[in-house]
């Protein structure tokens, strides 16, 4: 079996690599709560812009209230820490971004099709970190427990070789109380917590289990 490597200790190490500067960041974000801990502790250490390419959202309006919610969110952490943080949004295109995974629908939820879109993401959000002249990139992903944190790092890794000019900040955010410091500032801050994971395949699952209750 492949020993597990701990990312969080490998984000300390590439925090002390850096100690005295503070390089350009891009991170990857989904949504607001999955924001909380990750821009607080990364803001420390780099000069952050969020990413929200997020086109696997479905229905729309869960999309806008996603990224409103995220918004509102980053609002509250300027006033609070005085840190402005810019966002950069691509266009929603829901029904294109679905084509690819469309046979895998009937797919499990954190099985190879959610992998693919994962990957998907960070791959066009790395893309924009690189022509732009980021240090670094990175996603909040890792945040959730209903993600492997093993696998996002596996794909960051294998999309740090396609951009030399960019360095991938391996993660675990979720560790070291990183979930508990996120749950708390997404009470403390009263953000909507969505009840599935953001794709049109979770949401017609819920809204069929939701139907047989």
């Amino acid at each position: 079996m492949e020993k597990k490597i701990n990312y969080y200790l490998e984000s300390l190490k590439e925090i002390e690599r850096i100690k005295g500067r503070k390089p350009k960041l891009l991170l990857h974000a989904c949504c607001g709560p999955c924001l909380t801990f990750p821009i607080k502790f990364l803001t420390q250490y780099f000069d952050v812009t969020v990413f929200f390419n997020n086109s696997n959202i479905y229905p729309e309006e869960e999309y806008y209230r996603r990224k409103d919610e995220m918004i509102k969110f980053l609002e509250y952490f300027y006033h609070d820490y005085g840190i402005k943080v810019k966002v950069i949004e691509t266009p929603y295109d829901n029904e294109n971004y679905n084509k690819p995974l469309e046979k895998y629908k009937d797919m499990d939820e954190g099985k190879e099709r959610c992998f693919m879109c994962y990957e998907k993401r960070m791959g066009e959000a790395y893309d924009y970190a690189e022509k732009n002249g980021f240090d670094y990139f990175t996603t909040v992903m890792t945040i959730s427990r209903q993600k492997n944190s093993q696998i996002i790092n596996d794909i960051g890794k294998k999309l740090s070789l396609k951009h030399p000019n960019t360095k991938y900040f391996y993660s675990d955010f979720k560790k070291n109380k990183g979930i508990d410091y996120a749950r708390e500032m997404r009470i403390q801050y009263n953000l909507y917590q969505q009840l599935y994971c953001g794709c049109k395949f979770t949401y017609e699952k819920l809204l069929k289990k939701q139907e047989n209750q």
